[in-house]
């Protein structure tokens, strides 16, 4: 019992240091939020100390902006740590929402060397799919690059507006995963009104890219595919450089348009927008992938697969999928390889094959598990799989289910 008791001490202990870490409060910090002192937070945090009284763990919890469960539960504290929570959330929505730095806040101007680390790390995270992490330095992210757009000058404010369209590029599609589209949609509008103010054509062209794609998700294709090609257009004549990095960005507006248009049913629209982006991969480099954005070849075959899975052309898309080479498959960042197997789990679904429907969905969450752990769309899909697999199938998506958080 005493040992059982201790185990319990430090993994409360353990979680309480995890938010305290995660909401940004230091030691004293919290413990003046909680009426205790610094030496009483150190032996929680180590397990030396237990929160057996109810009132104290609700009073952490409430200073920690959780739930109690996410102390006490294991299930509930693993579901917790995995995507921003409720109150990241709001942080993002508070940052897009601040005019202070807009409208002439003015403070120490940001190391730019700095904040491209911060928004490289960013970048990272995204491509790992680590959601919590974008939960957590998005907020401050925004408002670092706000201030250095507004203190810097000449070349290096054209950098920080790049730094800047980027966050809000990677808010907005935090946001979108987490289906929370209006505000994905404010954090678009955002970065394309800092791409406008300076003239900068991969500024506009990732500003371009996110707005198509919040207005998609709003039930708009072909609005966003109006302005994809129209910033495509607007790309063309500076395409004769063969700049990998403008025509990474090219290809990387025509696959969202393809996306575009199978949403909207037209197929013969989709399969162009296809068929263009492959020949940009051709003007590149063979085997080329951009770091940022990820466009190549790999991934131009990636977006033709979910544009015939959108269209309900799940057998179609399997034996597309079949062309791909594994290798090329297994060079691809977590949240690629990961949006790869959903695909490939909603065609086998289509199609009825509901044990490969469970493998691949079960495959995505061993590559990247915020992925299929936290996002709606992921539950969706497990939900419509529990309501027809059966045997051996129905048992691993039970378990997938309980450790996703999906109810029956």
């Amino acid at each position: 019992m005493g040992q059982s008791m201790d185990v319990r001490n430090r993994d409360i202990g353990r979680r309480v240091s995890y938010w305290r870490a995660r909401r940004g409060l230091t030691r004293q910090q919290f413990g003046d939020l909680v009426g205790r002192s610094i030496s009483w937070v150190d032996k929680v945090e180590t397990g030396q100390r237990g929160l057996v009284r109810l009132p104290m763990l609700e009073a952490v919890a409430s200073a920690l902006q959780i739930d109690v469960a996410a102390l006490t539960d294991d299930d509930v504290a693993r579901r917790a740590v995995a995507s921003p929570d409720a109150v990241e959330v709001r942080a993002i929505r508070a940052a897009l929402g601040s005019y202070r730095v807009l409208l002439g806040e003015r403070g120490t101007a940001p190391d730019l060397a700095r904040l491209r680390g911060q928004v490289d790390y960013a970048c990272s995270a995204w491509l790992s799919s680590h959601f919590s992490t974008m939960g957590r330095v998005l907020p401050g992210l925004i408002a670092e690059a706000q201030r250095a757009v507004e203190a810097l000058e000449c070349a290096e404010r054209v950098e920080a507006v790049r730094c800047l369209v980027m966050s809000y590029r990677l808010a907005s599609s935090t946001l979108l995963k987490l289906e929370i589209p209006e505000t994905a949609w404010l954090a678009a509008d955002r970065a394309m009104m800092a791409a406008q103010s300076v003239d900068d054509t991969i500024c506009l062209a990732r500003a371009t890219r996110s707005v198509a794609r919040a207005m998609a998700c709003l039930g708009h294709p072909r609005d966003a595919l109006d302005a994809l090609l129209a910033m495509a257009d607007r790309m063309g004549p500076e395409l004769a450089s063969r700049d990998p990095q403008l025509l990474s960005l090219y290809g990387m507006l025509l696959l969202p348009a393809e996306m575009a248009a199978a949403q909207d049913g037209d197929n013969d629209l989709a399969l162009t927008m296809h068929r263009r982006a492959d020949e940009v991969t051709r003007m590149l480099t063979p085997g080329y992938c951009d770091p940022v954005n990820v466009f190549g070849a790999t991934n131009v075959a990636l977006h033709r697969l979910a544009a015939l899975v959108r269209m309900e052309e799940g057998g179609r898309g399997i034996a597309y999928a079949s062309t791909i080479e594994p290798q090329s498959l297994a060079r691809l960042p977590r949240e690629r390889k990961a949006a790869y197997l959903l695909d490939m789990a909603e065609a086998y679904r289509q199609c009825r094959q509901y044990p490969e429907a469970t493998v691949a969905v079960s495959r995505a969450e061993q590559v990247a598990p915020e992925e299929v752990r936290r996002r709606p769309a992921s539950h969706m899909l497990i939900r419509r799989l529990l309501d027809v697999a059966s045997g051996q199938s129905s048992l691993l998506l039970r378990q997938l289910a309980d450790r996703c958080g999906v109810g029956n």
